[in-house]
């Protein structure tokens, strides 16, 4: 859930502020950082009117032709050699081990679809190794939770927490995909949060509108697609692997799939440890404003704000998850604690879901329900203070109830600002780049 991974500086308070201190992550205080653990909640969105997501994804097949076509294409940043890589990758806490080209990034502005089925423009973050083979590898990265549209891997290129594993893959030879989501980078309209449904469709037509624009640069992408996302992104890429597998594209092929940290089992896992209490406060706070302001655009969970938040915060919060307020403006916005937060009747929409937030969670808690036909890791940090560890155990049961074979990977506790949960990230990355690598 990241909130761009509210890379528990911004979590902690005052350390918010130090979070962008020299060399750290630059633009960390900017993000929601309350965490990849909400990555989860990507994958749980059903259309206003709890259609299905079946429906849903029938509703954009009248724009199907349009989907995917690239609109734009702007240069952003060039780090012309493996030594600026590395100095970028290590300024931002990231293992350089793995540096062998520089890289040119580029931000995508491609036609998609929105929750409803309609056609909406997005953007996303395009790394491409300046070396190596004509025809590159795929690497798919799909970041985690994040409020403010700037934040988007897009428009934090290099120094920002959210797009170092892009810069790892890109470096490395792979060309990366970086999707920014609905409503994040240059998209319009608000971000809907962890709604797997549209991050699905998003993450996939970027791939295509990527497709399109490399053989601009005397480049062409190969079939295989390699899937990995944190946080937000680790049911984002879920859902992918899984459009993918049925087929979503008749170019694109799934190669192997490795989620870090995700929230798989929001009501069994996820939820009953953000309102016990086992879960960094200050994140738990952050997500469950963000899901209850962002699923309520989405599928009308309440009529009015002070149904399900406590004052002032009623008349103030909705607004805060505009896309235009950064993670400092969020957490001074926001109290310390869910108590402080949400109303009784809040807490018991959460505790005991019905209905319409039902059936969302049912399509959030359903990322892993299939069997991959690839290799999958499952990457977990013990502990983790934003996602739940019993998210990934739910996961890989998951998928071995359908016959398939996940390797759940234990990070132990990495710390990165004081995280294990961004720490897992960092760790993660290091070690999935180098899996990746190996895999032909």
């Amino acid at each position: 859930m990241r909130f761009t991974e509210q890379e528990e500086q911004a979590v902690q308070g005052e350390r918010a502020g130090r979070a962008a201190t020299a060399g750290g992550l630059r633009s960390a205080l900017r993000r929601l950082g309350a965490g990849a653990a909400l990555a989860v909640l990507a994958a749980a969105t059903v259309p206003a009117g709890a259609a299905s997501a079946d429906a849903r994804a029938d509703t954009g097949s009248a724009h199907q032709g349009d989907r995917g076509r690239l609109v734009s294409a702007h240069p952003t940043t060039t780090l012309a050699t493996k030594e600026d890589v590395a100095a970028a990758l290590a300024g931002a806490g990231f293992d350089a081990g793995t540096v062998r080209f520089g890289t040119d990034a580029y931000r995508l502005e491609y036609r998609t679809v929105d929750p409803s089925g309609r056609p909406i423009t997005a953007s996303g973050l395009l790394m491409l190794p300046r070396g190596g083979g004509r025809e590159l590898r795929t690497v798919s990265f799909t970041h985690g939770t994040t409020s403010y549209r700037s934040d988007a891997p897009s428009t934090t290129v290099t120094a920002g927490f959210v797009s170092s594993p892009a810069l790892t893959y890109a470096s490395a030879g792979f060309a990366a995909v970086a999707p920014d989501y609905l409503g994040l980078g240059t998209g319009p309209g608000p971000h809907p949060w962890m709604d797997v449904p549209s991050e699905t469709s998003a993450s996939l037509d970027m791939l295509r509108a990527a497709r399109a624009f490399v053989p601009s640069t005397g480049r062409t992408l190969g079939h295989d697609v390699l899937v990995t996302g944190f946080s937000q992104g680790a049911s984002a890429a879920m859902g992918l692997a899984r459009a993918l597998q049925d087929g979503g594209d008749r170019w694109f092929r799934l190669r192997a799939v490795a989620p870090v940290s995700g929230a798989y089992d929001f009501r069994r896992a996820e939820l009953p440890a953000l309102l016990g209490g086992s879960l960094e406060p200050k994140s738990s706070v952050l997500y469950s404003a963000y899901l209850l302001v962002a699923w309520n655009r989405l599928h009308h969970l309440y009529d009015t704000p002070g149904e399900v938040f406590q004052a002032p915060y009623d008349s103030t919060i909705e607004a805060l998850f505009d896309g235009s307020h950064t993670g400092p403006q969020l957490f001074a916005g926001t109290p310390g604690t869910i108590d402080a937060l949400l109303t009784p009747h809040g807490f018991d929409m959460l505790r005991y879901p019905t209905g319409r937030l039902a059936e969302a969670l049912r399509v959030a808690d359903g990322t892993c329900d299939w069997a991959p036909r690839v290799p999958v890791r499952l990457y977990t940090a013990e502990a983790d203070e934003q996602a739940a560890d019993a998210n990934t155990d739910a996961c890989a049961a998951a998928l071995r109830s359908h016959g398939a074979d996940p390797a759940v990977v234990d990070l132990g506790t990495p710390d990165f600002a004081r995280s294990r949960h961004l720490g897992s990230n960092v760790a993660g990355t290091a070690d999935i780049v180098r899996w990746f690598s190996g895999l032909r």
